[in-house]
């Protein structure tokens, strides 16, 4: 566990503060070689500790294994909120599992947009988030990865954390879409829409205090909440009528309405077999199994029946959340 109290380590001090452009990657223990050719414009966090540190040349900044990427991500906003680059991608330490192009087409893309946009990247489409009481991580097999692991739960549900630290609203969405693994590029403009103390009550409540712990439930949460934050009006829906007209929006993306749901039972994450299939391809249907109705969202009770994985091995590895 890390304490809340404990200072943070300082940001590498071979950054630059006034960049056009910067990849900002949540790393483990992956192997960055694909990072190489871009390795001067990275701001590399690392949190496998020095078993796991990235070898020279690659400069970086340690960061105790808590939070999964969005922990390093608001870390980096929070300590960086006045001299952000004019864009900035982030990066897990391994992206090839949910992007199928090279990381200079990512920058070149990345560099188009604009601001109150957020770049998001194929091959994986933008997901639906309706589970507003929890994820019923029983019903999906092919999450076990994640529902194997010691857990550390919170006690709101995704709902309460939403209203109270995402919209500051009390009115209840539909659905939201993310993008799977939290891979996306803003211009600091978009950032720079919420104050830098919005960053730090969101750290501190997110990765902070009893939720700094390896794999918080609230990193689960944090990564469906991005897009929504940085783009509501794309990327909330509220209403059921509220459909975009069009299926795919500007980046070739599923557009509101009309995100990707993993369906329940399958022992395969069907939404990373996609790669090289084309924007046309079949998707599995999106209407819910069961309706989504406001009244059904009550405040949930902590779950206590994760545990930790006995094979040491198999923990380390589990273990490896950017």
């Amino acid at each position: 566990m890390y304490e809340s109290d404990r200072p943070l380590v300082a940001v590498n001090p071979t950054r630059a503060t006034d960049l056009d452009f910067e990849i900002v990657v949540s790393h483990y223990n992956e192997d960055l070689s694909w990072l190489e050719q871009h390795r001067t414009e990275c701001c590399l966090y690392s949190k496998g500790g020095d078993k796991n540190a990235p070898e020279p040349p690659f400069a970086f900044t340690p960061l105790p294994n808590i939070g999964r990427e969005g922990h390093t991500f608001l870390y980096h906003i929070v300590n960086n909120y006045e001299n952000l680059a004019d864009v900035t991608l982030f990066l897990q330490g391994r992206i090839d599992d949910h992007v199928d192009i090279s990381l200079s087409d990512m920058k070149e893309r990345a560099m188009s947009v604009r601001p109150g946009q957020v770049r998001t990247y194929p091959f994986r489409e933008l997901e639906i988030f309706d589970h507003w009481n929890g994820i019923p991580w029983e019903q999906y097999p092919c999450w076990k990865r994640w529902s194997s692991m010691d857990t550390q739960k919170m006690k709101e549900t995704p709902l309460e954390l939403f209203q109270q630290y995402i919209t500051e609203s009390d009115q209840v969405p539909v659905a939201v879409g993310f993008a799977p693994g939290a891979i996306f590029a803003v211009k600091k403009e978009t950032i720079h829409q919420h104050s830098k103390a919005f960053y730090e009550r969101l750290l501190k409540k997110m990765f902070l205090g009893e939720m700094a712990h390896v794999n918080p439930e609230t990193g689960h949460y944090m990564e469906r909440f991005w897009l929504a934050l940085l783009n509501p009006s794309e990327y909330i829906q509220w209403e059921d009528t509220e459909c975009a007209m069009e299926e795919r929006n500007e980046d070739g993306q599923l557009a509101k309405g009309h995100w990707y749901r993993t369906p329940t039972g399958s022992d395969v994450d069907l939404g990373a077999t996609r790669r090289g299939e084309t924007l046309d391809s079949p998707l599995t249907p999106l209407t819910p199994s069961t309706p989504f109705t406001r009244s059904s969202v009550t405040p949930s009770s902590p779950d206590t029946s994760l545990s930790m994985m006995t094979d040491e091995e198999a923990v380390e590895r589990k273990l490896s959340l950017s």
